[in-house]
């Protein structure tokens, strides 16, 4: 079975500003990626039928047997089931959404070319979590965590601890991949799994408690409180007070500061004392800025703090309110909240904002990924031009550049 995880054009919308820089398929909910998912699930190598700026990094790769599934749809047993039973021409759809496609010699280059293409089958099905918006990442995240708690560690034994020091609550519901190490921390698995991935540290004075997940290489800093239904995907830094939030990986927020109902792209930092708020004084639902609609929406959700995309940063102190979404490459710093909404390739804050130039995004970008030994390549290169011109129109105060 060749998979192939396809951007549903609707939901990939209105996954901005995270799917700027990635495919659906590539966000992180849970431990793994859903991409990572239908590996494990199926069995199978996946690639991507993704936006055409994006296909150089994420490339599509075609056999005489294709099986196209919707990247927003995170796999389970029983939907499983039925893509492997789906037969030549016969799909998927849950509420006239496409969810899987089974065809043969079908050779794409645009997902919403995919969406149109009518099988001569249709089976209706009802998968358990599909991401149709930013904020379900952080709220599907603690059952998420769970389902690929099972999946990842059923059948295999935990490496121990390995610290005296270290207290421990339900500790057959922890799992503890090679090279971790603990120091001095506490571990609270009684309401929900943790699982800490490869070479992992948590170190001293560290609280821990589950649903979480940290990823391969990363680190909760000494004295940092993870309060449940946390992520921490690979290569990050965390510290202070998290709780109920994705970070996707290469990411820091090092230092004290609450970071709750939120999710960060890769290769963000957040200043020493950063804040955000995830609940408004009047206890309402929160609304954000919706690229989909072109305007604010409500999440339907009480708590909701910070929507942030791929490379972008804040200074120390900084305090954001509630609801708010970062685009890509954006800088904010100053005192004061600065509004909600604020457009990729942003620099500036309360006091107002303009444009942080392509050149100078990239050299930054370039000195970021340069300290992980990773090359800020022209594909990289290409993509963050191409995000550049598609989010002109919101950076309203320079219409020059």
């Amino acid at each position: 079975m060749n998979i192939i995880l396809f951007d549903e054009p609707v939901i990939r919308q209105s996954l901005l500003p995270l799917t700027f820089t990635r495919p659906v398929a590539e966000i992180r909910v849970g431990i793994m990626t859903i991409a990572e998912k239908w590996q494990t699930y199926a069995g199978a190598t996946v690639s991507y039928l993704t936006q055409t700026y994006l296909q150089h990094k994420f490339p599509a790769h075609y056999d005489t047997h294709n099986v196209f599934l919707n990247g927003a749809v995170c796999p389970d047993k029983k939907l499983i089931e039925q893509v492997k039973a789906l037969k030549v021409g016969e799909g998927l759809y849950c509420e006239g959404m496409l969810i899987a496609l089974n065809a043969d010699n079908l050779d794409l280059h645009d997902a919403a070319e995919l969406v149109m293409h009518s099988s001569s089958k249709k089976i209706e099905c009802m998968p358990e979590s599909i991401i149709r918006e930013v904020w379900e990442i952080f709220v599907q995240n603690g059952n998420q965590i769970r389902s690929d708690f099972k999946v990842l560690t059923e059948g295999r034994i935990s490496q121990p601890v390995g610290d005296k020091y270290t207290m421990v609550y339900g500790e057959e519901n922890i799992f503890i991949e090679e090279g971790v190490k603990i120091r001095a921390a506490i571990l609270n698995a009684e309401n929900g799994p943790i699982y800490i991935g490869k070479n992992a540290q948590i170190h001293e004075g560290a609280i821990v408690k589950g649903p979480f997940a940290i990823c391969e290489g990363s680190n909760v800093n000494v004295g940092g409180k993870m309060r449940g239904d946390v992520t921490i995907g690979p290569f990050s830094k965390v510290g202070g007070e998290v709780a109920a939030s994705v970070i996707f990986g290469y990411t820091n927020k090092g230092h004290e500061g609450y970071l709750g109902n939120s999710v960060l792209g890769e290769w963000c930092n957040l200043g020493a004392d950063t804040n955000t708020s995830n609940l408004k004084n009047n206890y309402a639902e929160v609304k954000i800025w919706s690229y989909a609609k072109g305007g604010f929406k409500s999440t339907g959700q009480q708590f909701c703090g910070l929507i942030m995309g791929d490379h972008s940063k804040c200074g120390i102190n900084t305090m954001f309110n509630t609801g708010t979404v970062v685009g890509v490459s954006a800088n904010i710093f100053g005192a004061g909240y600065p509004r909600n909404f604020i457009p990729s390739f942003a620099w500036g804050g309360a006091a107002g904002f303009e444009t942080f130039q392509l050149r100078k995004a990239n050299e930054v970008a370039e000195k970021v990924m340069e300290r992980r030994n990773l090359a800020y390549d022209k594909i990289e290169q290409d993509i963050m031009a191409d995000i550049f011109e598609q989010t002109r129109e919101y950076r309203v105060w320079d219409r020059k550049v």
